[in-house]
């Protein structure tokens, strides 16, 4: 049994040992201490010329990845909080996003972002929010965040070896999750691409048509075992979509996946408003519409901060409940 933390250290370490060009830095990378989350623990010692520590200044880090993406390297930086992105927005969206259209292709801006994201650890409300809504739509910047279907190992590589600067989004509480290996639970598992991005396809029944079509990503997946397990004891048929790419949307995937059951609740650990469930949801509107039976349901955090307490922060964010009850709801 693998974890995701496991899987991306050691993808990371695979990428360093198979490519010069890829240089890893951050805050606090050193060893022994390898990161806040220890995603980058050992290595510092097996590369020290090309994992680095920086000085606490977001916006120079992402500043200094485009630049050597610019000169041909493969930079990867690690933002220590997902909520400190909101530094290096113009360097993500006033420069690595448009340095290849405004040079009409002649250059590539291939930076990786990495950041660990999302609340449930009691860290309070400016380190434990989930932002990748905001740089969602940012034209020529993907937004990927892998899940336990799947494991971050084949997006980081894409990532990497990808002409696209991408932020990376990593769920803090699916470090220590073992990924979801098709055939060792009660779930079925398979995959269709999306510009070579992976789209899981998770069903709670083996034959037959699903009811509801559950659309969602990153570190909601760590619920959806006992979401749909819940359900297929209720004799709910289920099908979850999990996209690896947020944002350009795999929309075509997603609509197959609606037209399926022709109900559709899309949920996010982001805050409601103006969220990528609103995204998707318009989209399957236009794509699905006359095959809806019911209004698309959303799933999202409360539109507040995340409180430090940890009941009320369960209070706040949406849990396995929520979307047990969304699925009943939408089919009332």
């Amino acid at each position: 049994m693998v974890t995701f933390l496991e899987e991306l250290n050691g993808t990371l370490r695979g990428l360093l040992e198979s490519r010069d060009d890829v240089v890893l830095f951050g805050e606090d990378l050193l060893d022994p201490y390898g990161g806040a989350f220890k995603v980058t623990q050992g290595l510092q010692r097996s590369f020290p010329q090309r994992v680095l520590t920086t000085p606490i200044s977001e916006a120079a880090l992402v500043g200094l990845a485009n630049g050597m993406a610019l000169r041909g390297l493969r930079p990867v930086v690690e933002i220590m909080f997902g909520d400190f992105l909101t530094l290096c927005v113009d360097q993500l969206v006033n420069h690595a996003a448009k340095f290849r259209g405004m040079y009409a292709g002649r250059v590539a801006v291939p930076v990786v972002v990495r950041t660990p994201m999302g609340g449930g650890r009691g860290y309070g409300p400016t380190h434990s929010q989930t932002l990748e809504k905001l740089l969602i739509g940012v034209p020529h910047l993907d937004v990927v965040a892998p899940s336990l279907f799947g494991g971050p190992a084949q997006p980081l590589l894409r990532a990497v070896a990808g002409d696209r600067p991408t932020l990376f989004v990593e769920h803090k509480l699916l470090y220590p999750a073992v990924l979801y290996a098709a055939g060792a639970g009660a779930l079925h598992v398979e995959e269709v691409s999306d510009d070579g991005y992976r789209v899981a396809l998770v069903r709670n029944y083996a034959s037959g048509t699903p009811d509801v079509t559950l659309i969602t990503y990153g570190g909601v997946s760590r619920m959806l075992e006992v979401a749909l397990t819940t359900l297929a004891g209720e004799e709910i048929r289920v099908l979850a979509c999990v996209p690896e790419r947020l944002s350009p949307l795999p929309r075509q995937a997603l609509a197959a996946a609606v037209l399926e059951s022709g109900r559709a609740v899309v949920a996010e650990e982001g805050t409601l408003s103006a969220g990528w469930g609103a995204e998707v949801a318009a989209a399957m509107q236009e794509a699905a519409w006359g095959a809806l039976r019911k209004p698309i349901r959303r799933v999202a955090a409360r539109d507040t901060i995340v409180p430090a307490s940890r009941t009320l922060e369960a209070a706040v964010l949406p849990g396995p409940d929520d979307l047990v009850n969304a699925v009943v709801e939408i089919l009332e």
